[in-house]
């Protein structure tokens, strides 16, 4: 079984920072893309930024250069740097990853986090 755990939501000011990360556990033999998404009531997940395996990443337009994303492979685990937080950046964010499972390993599965609860409030 395979696991994503994710952490370091909650609730800051308009201006401040917040780190999320996800680890990923369980029966994992490589893991590919990672990436973070985020979800208000009533409107569609939406993609935040994403990570390769080789660290190349990409990011939605409405966080590009406030948000950063990484990664640390030996550690299957990924983070979300976020910081200048507006209002419009509360949600649920969700970490996503692409693994690949022994014996199977020809076999790409997608994970998703619980999701953890942002914040932007005064």
């Amino acid at each position: 079984q395979v696991q994503l755990v994710e952490s370091g939501g909650g609730l800051v000011q308009p201006g401040g920072s917040l780190r999320l990360s996800c680890a990923a556990s369980g029966n994992i033999f490589s893991i590919n893309d990672m990436g973070w998404y985020r979800q208000t009531p009533g409107k569609e997940r939406e993609s935040v930024a994403t990570i390769t395996s080789g660290g190349s990443t990409t990011y939605a337009d409405s966080v590009k250069g406030r948000f950063t994303i990484s990664r640390e492979n030996a550690q299957n685990t990924v983070y979300l740097q976020m910081n200048s937080l507006k209002p419009d950046d509360t949600a649920v964010y969700y970490c996503n990853a692409y693994i690949r499972k022994p014996p199977s390993t020809w076999i790409v599965w997608q994970y998703w986090g619980q999701g953890t609860q942002v914040t932007v409030s005064s």
